[in-house]
């Protein structure tokens, strides 16, 4: 029988709960736009929602790194902002400014065998990487093994029905719903199961390198690069390898410019990708013409972003008032997890 507290929010706007770590220099790439930010951007008017960015989960491979966390938690949150989240419609925030994600996690702790830990995937690929490289068992620690318990406690804090994944990220949304049930099962119907709320499949987004974006290769468009910048980024993309000449027949579907340009010009692509592979125009045309089209795109974001980085106090602002939001619902459900636990 459910408790009222998880009937009460069956009245309510649902809640959905994501985040992402200040990786890196922080700022976010277009990978991260395309593969979570225009989802969650989306979502806002729909759920109760809270957007965090993940600085103690961070921790885990940054520990020695600390004072770069701040600055990078910045970028994320203008980042968020100025791709369109809206500080008005969704709690926008630090993790660690909300202590109930720890007193959550140290409770959820208690009841988590480590064999769960122990069988993550993610963890034995941590482990196994940072032993590879010769930084001995020392680096393995207990913050990388206990993850997935912050991880479920940033989500069962809020007593979120919905996480936005990709479909291949699915299964790790799954020690969450684990732990919701031992705990249930152990004090009572206290947190509603996460669900898994799959995101629309925009493919893998190509880096300049044409191996997937991301910040550890090396391969990034970032939402903060300025103009001059994305020029030279495209211009040292990967094309198809034997396209020597203009007249040489291209492959697009192998192109890391035609790729991006198909996503970017969903309406304009084909008939730059039939000239491609007719031969009838060289890569030069192709990234100068990409160039221009990603420009667009991101001026609007970089005006924003720098409005909000020239300006501390309204960043503080709204990470503070996101904060106070996000507390306000963690402290109501560490106070039914209390009761619960008879403590």
């Amino acid at each position: 029988m459910s408790t009222p507290a998880v009937k009460q929010q069956a009245h309510e706007k649902k809640r959905l709960l994501s985040g992402m770590q200040p990786t890196g220099p922080g700022a976010l790439h277009l990978g991260n736009l395309e593969g979570a930010l225009r989802t969650w951007v989306r979502l806002q008017d729909e759920y109760e929602m809270y957007c965090f960015i993940a600085d103690w989960h961070s921790l885990t491979t940054r520990y020695q790194d600390t004072a770069a966390i701040g600055p990078a938690c910045r970028e994320v949150a203008a980042d968020y902002i100025a791709a369109g989240l809206d500080p008005n419609k969704c709690a926008i925030f630090l993790q660690s400014h909300v202590k109930e994600h720890a007193e959550l996690q140290l409770l959820l702790g208690m009841i988590t065998p480590v064999g769960w830990l122990e069988r993550v995937p993610t963890y034995k690929e941590k482990r196994d990487l940072l032993q590879e490289r010769g930084e001995g068992d020392e680096s393995v620690s207990y913050g990388l093994l206990g993850y997935p318990v912050l991880q479920a406690a940033d989500i069962l804090v809020y007593r979120a029905h919905s996480v936005p994944v990709g479909r291949d990220q699915a299964a790790h949304l799954e020690m969450s719903r684990e732990l919701a049930r031992r705990f249930n099962r152990l004090y009572g119907d206290t947190f509603p199961e996460p669900q898994a709320l799959i995101m629309e499949d925009t493919g893998v987004i190509p880096g300049i390198d044409g191996r997937k974006m991301s910040k550890s290769y090396g391969n990034a468009i970032y939402i903060r690069d300025d103009a001059d910048t994305v020029a030279r980024k495209v211009k040292e993309a990967f094309t198809t390898p034997s396209k020597m000449r203009k007249s040489d027949p291209g492959v697009p579907e192998k192109c890391a410019v035609c790729q991006l340009r198909k996503l970017y010009d969903p309406t304009g692509y084909s008939a730059s990708w039939e000239e491609d592979r007719q031969g009838l125009r060289g890569c030069m045309q192709n990234k100068a013409e990409l160039t221009e089209i990603l420009n667009d795109m991101l001026n609007p974001m970089r005006v924003r972003r720098a409005e909000l980085l020239a300006d501390p106090a309204e960043l503080d602002r709204i990470l503070t008032h996101g904060a106070e939001k996000a507390r306000e619902t963690a402290e109501a459900t560490m106070a039914i997890v209390r009761k619960a636990m008879h403590f």
